[in-house]
This record gives structure tokens, C-alpha cells and sequence, in this order.
């Protein structure tokens, strides 16, 4: 059988992007798909199919293998999930429970495993074994045993941290409550809570002949809805299955192979897939993936794909793994399903960065079971590649449950009074000039701060989970305040209470608040009046500066002075030593640097920032994890020659789990050199410099390897 890859959209070639372009595709990338992955993994309602944010990762990942200098901080390819969300008690994960890099071609999946040869330095004959598993479609959970007693249960939620969902695990009745025969004192299994396709069909039909017009649209979000209720009563009466298959802390080994703690779960009670198999290379992989692919549709359960992992844990271990995903497993999802619909309009909305978003309303279409009746269009330039027109009949595609993207134009279909799409050149909010610069994908609004469209955005942003995280202050009452004039600006925010009582109409007062709700508010205010250095920055809402960029910032400069500090004198001169620093941080290039910079040449900006900051009892600063806690923490290295202990990627693999920043360029602010064989412009700069020349023998004896 032939595999294909999802049909992705008709942008402009990878290998015709200018730098430029490639900068502001990977800024769009960014934004959309963290967007998508608050819808998903908070809300459970997601905004994208399946297919359709695999194929904005997957060109994300293209993009970023072209331009490897533009990498950003906040790539989606060191991000994990989401923020968990509000209602339930947090849970922070022994070990980041990771998502998987997907593989769409049979191609990709053998690229998969020459990275992995690659990394490990394998012999050419050498076989990797892989196990294969089908990846159920259910929502992910951890579950922690101790001296063999189930204790606690937790979504995944942004892969550090998430919602503790214990009591209602324990009405699954896959969950074993108590272990039997030998057990670790702590184990840790990750596994996945699903809904069987008979379970889901006779539930939505139970609720339709109660009357309920509320039915789940498919199994995934059936599961997903009936885990996260916050009375485990109701739980209990949906039918919730459960498949094991991963390993999180463990208190001593318990195998040497994947293969085999899979049997160690059989053993202790847990549910494992019977359909995973063994496979002693890639050929045999991408057999089973056909095989199943053949008869998923009599599966009595929903799967999107396969999960291939490294069967040696050592192995595993070795190549440990990037911001969001393992280096030892990759996921080769099926290809997509494929309709016909009409599109009404080309409409638009406008972002909190000023960007005009065109999107598609389309004549209502059931997708495997449900109804859309909108699609994202992305920009202007991806309409006129496309020559979409109101009035078409476009393909839409889609995986999952949710609104798709349009794939293709009908043409024999268009009607004859269909007209070219005419981009907007005002502002829809607030009539201001929008402009595409030169060589720049995205249109924007000229307004900035005048922008209400912009200004709420900002501050919906502020206030939300990864930023300061304010509790009641989500976009419906965000929009209230502004509306009513009460806050214009983040510091705004931290001056209610004191405005209250010399207000005419206190908020008390106003439709849907309430004495109760308004001192909910406020409480939740106060809460935030001390906050760590990385949220602050995030919450700023520069450009290009999500989460794990601001972890980076925060790590390097450990104070919100410092930082302030730096950056406006980088912006003030980008040539200085500062400027220099800043593009020196590891995943920081130069277009995140001049966003930050821009950012801080505005006086307002700086005006804002100072203002928020006095508003505040104390910006936390930065302190190192116990486990960033070694000789190399917060220290500058740069590798150069040739490693003969180990790949130059796990060389820096290694450096960044013990907390040491890994740059690309030697300067005076380097602290160390690891020098291997044939080094070299690099060994004689840091000579120059003066710093530090290690060799890996070296290296190896200070990190205690």
C-alpha cells in the first residue's frame, strides 16, 4: 500500500522562501498553533482538525530544518499541550510528560530512524528495534502508585503541569486500584483514557431519547469531557476505557526493554493494547502501520495513527529528548479525510499583534459525524495562491472533530460572478491603515494601542493561564472592563479595587458581577501582585516571546532590571555587547532579538512596563531548578570538531539538562569551549578571547560522565 502525506496547503515552496518570509511564516506558525493547543487541550473543543494543525507543525518543522538560524524560542517544537485549566487542583509531573513529533510518509518514519542511528552513532548493520503501538484517540493521563496503591491521577495539561483528576479515575473501571507481586515503592504509568465507538454511540443515543440536544460530536471528546467533570458522579456514569503503555518515575528499574515493561504492566493488572507489536526494524514497522491502517475502521476503538518507539530504554536514554517531544519515538498518523462545501464569505478578525486573519464561512458540512460551518484561511497571499472566491466550492479536510482548511478550489464549479478576493486596507476595528510590508506574509493594523481590537487582545493575553494567570478575568470579562472604561492597560488591572469605592457604578453594581463575584475578582488580583520573572515577560505580549522563550530570557538574566537593562540597550545599539548577548542565547536568533528590541525602543512600551512593575509587591526572580543545580549551571558553552564519545547533538542534549546555556558563537561571555577533533575558527576565537578550552575528555570528567 501507498501512503501519502495529509494535503497540506499551497503556500510558497520552502525552498523559495526568503529569509525574511521564513522569519514571519515561523512567527504565524508560532501564534496559530499555540492558539490551537489552548482550544485543545484546555477547552477540549478544539478549532483545527487533526490533519490540519499536523500539516502547520509539519511545515513549521520544514521551515525550521531550511533556516535553522531562525529557530524561535517559542517554536511549537518545544512547547508541549497547554496551560491546565481552571476547576481542578494542579499536579506538577515527576518527569514532563512529553508530546511525539508525527511522521505523515513512509519516508519520514525512515528519516525517524536514521536520526536515531545517527545520534546513537550506530554501525550501519546494527538493527533498532522498535516497538510499535496504534495511538488511541483519548485524552492523556498519568497515574502514580505508591508501594503499589493507586494515589493520583493527571491530564497531561502543558506536559508540566496538570489537573489532578484522581477521584474520577478511579471510577474507571480499567484502573487497578491496588497492584499485586512485586512493585516498585513509586511507580509511574502513562497511559490513555478512551471511549469505545459502541460506548459513544449508545451514550449519544441514551441522551437523545432523554431529550438532550447536547450530544458529543466523537469518542475523543466524549472521554475527554467525561474525565475532566468536576463531580467524579458524573464520570462514573460515562463508559471510560483505559490502554497503558508509557513509563514515568519510577523508585528502581523494572526492565531493560520497552517490550518488556509492557509485559510488567500485563502482569501487575494493567490494560495494555493487544495490538502491540515487536518489530525488528523499519520495514517490519511500516508493515504493521498498513496492516492496521487497512482494518482501523473495524477496530472497536478511534486511532490516528501509530506510535513507533526505540525498544531499548538505554537507548532511550541517550537520546533523551528536545523542548516537547523524545528523540526515541515519533507518531505516523493516517492521512486525512476529505468534502465538498460551498464558501459564503471571506471574512476577517484582528489579532492582539495587529495581524488580519481572513477565514472562511462556509455552507454548513457533516466530516465524519460533524458539522462545520468555518476555516481558517491563514493570510491574504494563501487566498490569491489558491484563487479562493466567494461562491466557490472548495475540498476541505479534516481528522477530528473540528473546523477544517480549505485544501483546494472546485473550479469546474465556480460560478461566473465570482470575483478575486480584494484584500481589506482598512483596519475592520478601528479604521485604521492596514498594510502588508515588503516581503512579509501577514497584513496589519497601523493602530497598535488605539486598536480596541488589539488592545483587548493584550489584555486577554495578560491576564491568561501561562501569563498571570488572573482567575475571573477571562476574555468576557476582559471585554466588560474595557468596554466600560475600566482598564485600558495591564497595570490598570492591579488599580480596580482602589477605584471601586469612588466609582458612581462599582462594578458590584453592573449586570452579571455581584458583590460575591467582584470580591472573587479582587482576591484573585491580589494573588497576582507577586509573580515570577518568565510569566511577566510572556505577559507583555511582545511579538515572537512566548512561554519558552520567556524562560529563556528570565534564565539568562535572572532580574527584571537586568533584563529591562539589556534589552533597551540592545535596542538603543545593535552592534553593542548587549546586542551581541542576546543573540548569543541558544534558540534566540535574530528576529526574536529585534522584536524584543523594537519592543523597548517604544517609550510607551517602556512606559507600560515600568507602570505595571510598581503596581506590583515583587517580580520574582529567576533561581535555577535543584536539577539545573551542577558545575555548568547558567554557564555559556560552545562545542566545536568532532566528538568521538558522542554525537555533537547529544553532546549539547546532555549540557542543556545540567542547565548550561549551549550557543552557537564564541565571545567574551562564553565560559567554556569544548574542543573535539579538526576544531576550528571557533578554538582559535576562544584562544583570542582567552576563554576556557576544554577537551571532551574533559568535558566528560566536569559534568561526572
Amino acid at each position: 500500500m501507498k501512503t501519502t502525506a495529509p494535503l497540506m496547503t499551497n503556500q510558497i515552496d520552502i525552498d523559495q522562501l526568503t529569509p525574511l518570509e521564513a522569519a514571519v511564516e515561523l512567527a504565524r506558525l508560532a501564534e496559530e498553533i499555540a492558539r490551537h493547543d489552548r482550544a485543545y487541550y484546555q477547552s477540549d473543543a478544539p478549532s483545527i482538525s487533526d490533519a490540519d494543525y499536523d500539516a502547520l507543525r509539519q511545515r513549521n518543522a520544514a521551515i525550521e530544518a531550511a533556516f535553522p538560524e531562525l529557530v524561535r524560542a517559542d517554536s511549537p517544537t518545544r512547547r508541549v499541550g497547554a496551560t491546565p485549566a481552571e476547576g481542578f487542583g494542579k499536579i506538577r509531573h515527576a518527569r514532563p510528560m512529553l508530546s511525539l513529533d508525527n511522521a505523515f510518509t513512509d519516508a519520514d518514519v525512515e528519516e525517524f530512524a536514521g536520526r536515531v542511528r545517527r545520534f546513537l552513532g550506530l554501525a550501519d548493520g546494527e538493527t533498532v528495534a522498535l516497538v510499535a503501538e496504534p495511538k488511541i484517540d483519548g485524552l492523556s493521563i498519568s497515574l502514580r502508585y505508591e508501594k503499589g496503591r493507586f494515589v493520583q491521577g493527571a491530564t497531561r495539561g502543558d506536559g508540566t503541569e496538570g489537573e489532578d483528576v484522581t477521584a474520577n479515575l478511579r471510577t474507571i473501571n480499567d484502573l487497578p486500584r491496588q497492584l499485586s507481586g512485586p512493585v516498585p515503592d513509586v511507580l509511574e504509568v502513562r497511559g490513555e483514557v478512551y471511549m469505545l465507538r459502541a460506548d459513544f454511540l449508545a451514550m449519544n443515543e441514551a441522551r437523545k431519547t432523554q431529550g438532550d440536544k447536547t450530544l458529543f460530536a466523537n469518542p475523543r471528546n466524549a472521554a475527554a469531557g467525561s474525565l475532566r467533570q468536576l463531580d467524579p458522579d458524573i464520570t462514573a456514569s460515562r463508559p471510560l476505557s483505559l490502554f497503558c503503555y508509557a513509563l514515568g518515575e519510577v523508585s528502581e528499574p523494572i526492565a531493560d526493554t520497552h517490550w518488556d515493561f509492557l509485559a510488567r504492566l500485563r502482569s501487575w493488572g494493567f490494560k495494555v493494547n493487544d495490538r502491540v507489536r515487536l518489530c525488528g526494524g523499519v520495514d517490519d514497522a511500516l508493515a504493521f502501520y498498513h496492516a492496521i491502517g487497512e482494518e482501523r475502521a473495524l477496530l472497536p476503538y478511534d486511532i490516528d495513527g501509530v506510535v513507533y518507539k526505540v525498544n531499548r530504554f538505554d537507548w532511550q536514554e541517550r537520546l533523551g529528548q528536545v523542548s516537547r517531544s523524545p528523540r526515541w519515538a515519533t507518531a505516523h498518523k493516517f492521512p486525512a479525510e476529505q468534502v465538498q462545501t460551498l464558501l459564503h464569505e471571506i471574512a476577517i478578525s484582528v489579532g492582539r499583534t495587529g495581524a488580519l486573519t481572513p477565514y472562511a464561512i462556509l455552507e454548513p458540512v457533516t466530516v465524519g459525524g460533524v458539522v462545520v460551518s468555518r476555516a481558517t484561511l491563514h493570510n491574504e497571499d494563501e487566498i490569491v495562491r489558491k484563487d479562493i472566491r466567494a461562491g466557490d466550492t472548495v475540498i476541505i479536510q479534516r481528522a477530528g472533530d473540528v473546523i477544517p482548511q480549505i485544501v483546494a478550489v472546485v473550479e469546474a464549479k465556480r460560478p461566473a460572478e465570482a470575483r478575486p478576493f480584494v484584500p481589506p486596507e482598512i483596519c475592520p476595528v478601528c479604521g485604521s491603515h492596514a498594510v502588508k510590508p515588503e516581503g512579509e506574509a501577514i497584513r496589519r493594523c497601523t493602530g497598535g494601542l488605539t486598536c480596541d481590537a488589539q488592545r483587548v487582545e493584550r489584555l486577554i493575553h495578560f491576564a491568561s493561564r501561562g501569563a498571570f494567570d488572573i482567575e475571573g478575568l477571562g476574555e468576557k470579562n476582559v471585554e466588560f472592563l474595557f468596554r466600560t472604561g475600566r482598564i485600558r492597560g495591564p497595570a490598570d488591572i492591579f488599580r480596580l479595587e482602589g477605584q471601586e469605592e469612588q466609582s458612581l457604578l462599582p462594578l458590584r453594581t453592573q449586570p452579571g458581577w455581584g458583590a460575591k463575584s467582584t470580591q472573587k475578582l479582587f482576591e484573585a488580583i491580589r494573588a497576582r501582585r507577586v509573580i515570577s520573572l518568565e510569566r511577566f515577560i510572556l505577559a507583555l505580549g511582545i511579538r515572537q516571546v512566548g512561554e519558552a522563550t520567556a524562560r529563556l530570557l528570565a534564565r539568562h538574566y535572572l532580574s527584571l532590571d537586568a533584563w529591562r537593562d539589556a534589552m533597551l540597550a540592545a535596542a538603543q545599539n545593535r552592534e553593542g555587547d548587549a546586542w551581541l548577548q542576546l543573540t548569543a542565547i541558544d534558540q534566540i536568533g535574530p528576529a526574536v532579538a529585534t522584536d524584543i528590541a523594537d519592543f523597548f525602543l517604544e517609550e510607551h512600551n517602556r512606559q507600560a512596563v515600568a507602570d505595571l512593575a510598581r503596581q506590583l509587591e515583587r517580580i520574582e526572580d529567576f533561581v535555577p531548578t535543584a536539577k539545573a543545580a551542577s558545575p555548568v549551571s547558567g554557564k555559556t558553552v560552545v562545542f566545536t570538531g568532532t566528538l568521538t564519545g558522542m554525537s555533537r547533538d547529544e553532546a549539547k542534549a546532555r549540557a542543556q539538562e545540567l542547565g548550561a546555556k549551549v550557543a552557537g558563537s564564541v565571545s567574551a561571555k562564553t565560559d567554556y569551549v569544548v574542543a573535539g577533533q579538526d576544531a576550528g575558527s571557533k578554538l582559535t576565537k576562544a584562544r583570542d578571547l582567552g576563554v576556557a578550552i576544554l577537551s571532551e575528555e574533559e568535558w566528560l570528567s566536569l559534568i561526572g560522565r
